[in-house]
């Protein structure tokens, strides 16, 4: 749920541990290209846009009302205004409790609705970025240190991240997100600029993250992301999650480390975002945190799932789920692979911890330019971080050491004689598909591979992004 939308097949799901039920979010499956693409989204935002020009006018056309059994309890619920003195005390009376809630940094601006408006120009839909469970991202323009909107193109560029009323996630989330981000700041953190709380509306400013979500480079049809750009990646978003487990003040658990959370920079520097679902770490003599659970099915460590009991190390299983799909190319969850394939983390374990195996997880998309040491040492990190144990798997800090040399390593595969011979049998007897994917491109007659690169910008050529939008579309921000 980053500020670029939410994409995951798999959906998120919250589990309430008494009944020990999951219930899916309704959440739109979509292709790899990105959420921004879809007009059911946009469709939504601009209901949801709806609500929010009409809250303008002194009225409120929509009420969250609350049943006593509904399970969203932290959701909440909006005031109908049905008269101005009524407005006005009800109004004053929630906004104080509301400003009481929020542990506002002083770094943080605080911005007016009519503002953010008219910085992202009237919330249009040429400004949509994406839409996730909290509500529509919109791309706006305000002043380099001010708060005042500027004409597009100018000043500071942001997204402008909206509650959506109807949405999945509710006011307890905003705040955690207000709350976290207000006082963590790390290269590797994507940075909260300030928020706006006026009457029912409630919306978050970010830093724009021009290249969107590792979700939409990881899995999108064209040009495969490059290797060395993976690792460097997987190293910026492992330093994210170490600091927020080891360095911060307070430790943190993230709780919903996913590709469409992680947000990359012009240059592909990773930044975590959506701290929704993020909790304070153990403190004192406790061991873990015990909560509802909540997260992204496919990711969530297997006994936080059974038991509730929330640790750092639920925070690394995740990220070797992750790590694993930068290594495959393939979704964590994904019906549409052959049975047995289905559950990632379940079909790649065999294979994980072989010197030779492994190479049938790497994406075949990348035709052998990929070092070899460094998908081993990839390979075996991952298996590690999915240890059924969670007392054996790393430290984050360790996962950053054995990280960094990783982006740098040139032993290419597609200089090994084993790969070329191994590729050359996969492509005879399965001449369309390699390792379950339908490839783009052939192999030349002499094993050698000649994939379609893509290098990390300079400035003096064209954004990848030109590959999967129409001329006039709102491009990705980098997602809660």
């Amino acid at each position: 749920m980053g500020l670029c939308g939410d994409g995951l097949k798999g959906g998120s799901w919250d589990v309430e541990k008494s009944k020990g039920k999951k219930k899916n979010k309704e959440v739109a499956e979509e292709e790899a290209t990105g959420c921004w693409t879809k007009m059911c989204f946009i469709g939504s935002c601009i209901s949801s846009r709806s609500k929010v020009d009409s809250s303008i006018s002194g009225i409120s056309t929509h009420c969250e009302s609350k049943s006593t059994n509904d399970t969203s309890k932290d959701q909440p619920v909006t005031p109908i205004i049905s008269s101005t003195t009524t407005s006005n005390a009800e109004s004053n009376s929630s906004m104080s409790k509301l400003e009481e809630e929020l542990k506002v940094s002083s770094r943080l601006r605080k911005f007016a609705f009519n503002d953010l408006k008219m910085a992202t120009r009237n919330f249009r839909p040429e400004s949509l970025l994406g839409e996730g469970g909290f509500g529509c991202v919109f791309k706006g323009w305000i002043e380099e240190n001010g708060t005042a909107p500027v004409k597009p193109g100018t000043g500071l560029t942001v997204a402008v991240k909206t509650l959506n009323h109807d949405g999945l996630q509710g006011h307890k989330e905003w705040l955690a997100e207000v709350n976290f981000l207000g006082d963590l700041v790390h290269p590797n953190l994507v940075k909260l600029i300030g928020y706006c709380i006026e009457d029912d509306q409630r919306l978050l400013v970010y830093e724009f993250m021009p290249r969107g979500s590792l979700e939409n480079h990881l899995f999108r049809r064209s040009m495969p992301l490059p290797w060395s750009i993976r690792m460097k990646i997987a190293l910026g978003a492992a330093k994210g999650l170490a600091f927020l487990h080891e360095e911060a003040e307070r430790p943190v658990i993230y709780r919903d480390f996913k590709t469409s959370n992680i947000l990359l920079d012009a240059d592909y520097n990773a930044k975590l975002s959506d701290f929704g679902l993020a909790k304070d770490g153990p403190e004192g003599d406790k061991t873990h945190v015990s909560t509802r659970v909540m997260g992204t099915y496919g990711y969530a460590a297997p006994e936080y799932v059974m038991t509730g009991h929330l640790t750092s190390k639920s925070d690394v299983y995740s990220f070797g789920v992750v790590l694993l799909e930068m290594i495959t190319g393939r979704r964590s969850m994904d019906k549409n692979r052959p049975n047995g394939e289905h559950n990632l983390v379940e079909w790649a374990r065999p294979h994980l911890g072989e010197r030779r195996r492994f190479y049938r997880l790497v994406d075949p998309r990348l035709e052998g330019h990929f070092s070899i040491k460094g998908a081993q040492k990839a390979a075996q990190l991952a298996a590690r971080c999915l240890s059924r144990d969670p007392k054996v798997r790393p430290m984050m800090s360790e996962v950053v050491e054995a990280l960094k040399p990783l982006p740098n390593l040139k032993d290419m595969a597609s200089s090994s004689y084993y790969f070329q011979t191994m590729q050359a049998d996969r492509v005879g007897s399965s001449p369309s598909t390699k390792n379950g994917v339908r490839t783009q491109g052939s192999f030349a007659r002499n094993g050698q591979q000649h994939p379609r690169s893509l290098s990390i910008p300079n400035g003096s050529h064209a954004s990848p992004y030109h590959h999967q939008f129409p001329q006039n579309s709102p491009k990705p921000n980098g997602k809660t």
